[in-house]
């Protein structure tokens, strides 16, 4: 059940964050961002979670979930729109920790690189100091909902 084809998770896994909508109980929406981890046979997107939060209560409640991914450069974008399952920190799969442990390596070296090339002289590097997951969101993706105008999608550099 492949939903997600190669070219939106290619564009989700070069996202360095996601924004994620959850329900409150008071039926508000809650959005934060969040880190991708992993996507698997083109539907199942891993989320990992730094802090148990109200985005944690929220997918307690109600498992309704959809992650927002724009890049402005490209003008382009996504909705996903799914259910949730929540993976308690014990549980996370090692595959999913090694591929954030690599995503975060690869944002600390893109920062260091920015900071060269803009002779910035800084030693803040704030994904060092990210804590390990509380937890990890599995998402199940059920709907996918192109952001990007219709007049672009058939620009070149679109695809």
């Amino acid at each position: 059940m492949s939903l997600l084809s190669r070219g939106i998770e290619n564009f989700l896994l070069k996202q360095h964050f996601v924004v994620v909508s959850s329900i409150t109980s008071d039926w508000s929406i809650h959005c934060s961002a969040k880190g991708i981890g992993y996507i698997e046979d083109g539907y199942k997107i891993y989320l990992l979670d730094l802090y148990l939060g109200r985005t944690f209560r929220n997918l307690k409640q109600n498992p309704v979930i959809s992650i927002t991914a724009v890049d402005e450069h490209q003008f382009r974008g996504y909705v996903i729109k799914g259910r949730a399952h929540l993976i308690d920190r014990h549980n996370i799969p090692e595959t999913i920790l090694r591929a954030w442990d690599e995503r975060v390596t690869q944002r600390i070296s893109a920062r260091l690189i920015r900071n060269v090339q803009r002779e910035r002289n800084t030693q803040h590097h704030p994904e060092s100091q990210f804590p390990r997951p509380q937890y990890v969101i599995e998402m199940d993706a059920e709907e996918v909902i192109d952001l990007t105008p219709p007049d672009l999608k058939s620009s070149p550099g679109q695809k």
